[in-house]
């Protein structure tokens, strides 16, 4: 199934149902007087959050939400049946915006939380309700209002435990395949990922777990919309950690190095400069291509002199499944203890 993050719908709740004009009709009361009834409401048509929907795409099969009219008023009073209340679920971390006005309506930010986003319309009152000592056969009814509509824009803000960032090609990809339930492409070529790929991690031993997001590629220039740009980052925002991902098979060029982790740092803060005060993970990827692991840490290590807001670093394979274990374990530690 596509991610989508965002979407454009129409909305538009029910009419309230025409009030009825009608007399009392039967055997030995020719003269029985007003019993129009009342029009039913139009339906209401809400918002649920649901934690276990994680996209919009639903949005995208259909973008015309309508729910019912109320039904008109009967004779001997009868009121006209309600319209059906409409119910659309999101998921958690959906903005919802009303265009027209440019005003943010309600963000969900839990589950089971429940907006009312238009009102139907009320029923027309039939011709009893204009019965009165002057007027004893009224021929006065009121139609059912329209119910609201509006052109509202939704935007999805994943809350994610875990988001991953790197150059394309650095590993991870194969990272979240291997740890998660996640069904991702692999190949070696450029932004394999071109979509936010989640995924979940579970504790085999207890109920614990953890959500991850692997996010397209970031290379320079990304804030200004080069290669497939950084719009999805803002689904960082509520991770409580960052691993950043290096293909350590460029480690023969130490400025390499450092120029891929200053060249996303820097493109992150242009774009939300809140993201990076977030703690961060080096995660060296690849070192099934390296034999001597003693002088790569002495490596890493000149390296990391260089960056003194990271605290820690780890060297993994993804594909050799090499230390993935051990980082697991620290994020459940991180995130739980």
């Amino acid at each position: 199934m596509k991610f989508f993050d965002k979407a454009i719908i129409y909305i538009k709740s029910g009419k309230g149902g025409d009030g009825c004009i009608s007399f009392h009709r039967a055997k030995y009361i020719p003269k029985g007087g007003p019993d129009g009834g009342n029009g039913g409401k139009g339906g209401n048509i809400y918002f649920i959050s649901n934690n276990n929907i994680n996209t919009l795409t639903n949005f995208f099969c259909q973008n015309n939400y309508i729910s019912e009219n109320g039904s008109h008023g009967k004779n001997c009073q009868r009121t006209g049946k309600n319209g059906k209340n409409l119910i659309i679920q999101v998921p958690i971390g959906t903005k919802i915006i009303d265009i027209e006005k440019k005003k943010t309506l309600i963000f969900f930010d839990r589950n089971n939380q429940i907006f009312l986003i238009a009102q139907g319309g009320k029923g027309g009152l039939g011709n009893i309700n204009f019965k009165s000592s002057i007027n004893r056969t009224p021929y006065k009814r009121t139609k059912g209002s329209l119910g609201e509509k509006k052109r509202i824009k939704l935007e999805l803000y994943l809350k994610v435990n875990i988001g991953i960032l790197g150059f394309p090609n650095t590993g991870k990809s194969t990272f979240i395949k291997k740890i998660s339930s996640a069904n991702t492409k692999i190949g070696d070529y450029f932004f394999t990922t071109i979509k936010p790929v989640l995924g979940t991690v579970k504790n085999k031993f207890n109920n614990n777990f953890f959500s991850i997001l692997d996010v397209p590629g970031i290379i320079k220039k990304s804030s200004i919309g080069k290669g497939l740009g950084l719009n999805f980052i803002k689904h960082f925002k509520y991770c409580n950690l960052i691993l950043h991902f290096i293909d350590i098979s460029i480690i023969n060029n130490h400025d390499k190095i450092i120029n891929a982790i200053n060249t996303i740092n820097f493109e992150i803060k242009k774009f939300n400069k809140k993201i990076l005060l977030k703690d961060q993970w080096l995660i060296f990827n690849k070192i099934d291509l390296f034999d001597n692991m003693n002088d790569l840490k002495l490596y890493i290590n000149n390296i990391l002199l260089n960056f003194k807001f990271i605290k820690k670093y780890y060297l993994i394979s993804s594909k050799e499944d090499i230390g993935i274990k051990k980082l697991c374990t620290d994020i459940f530690q991180y995130l739980y203890n």
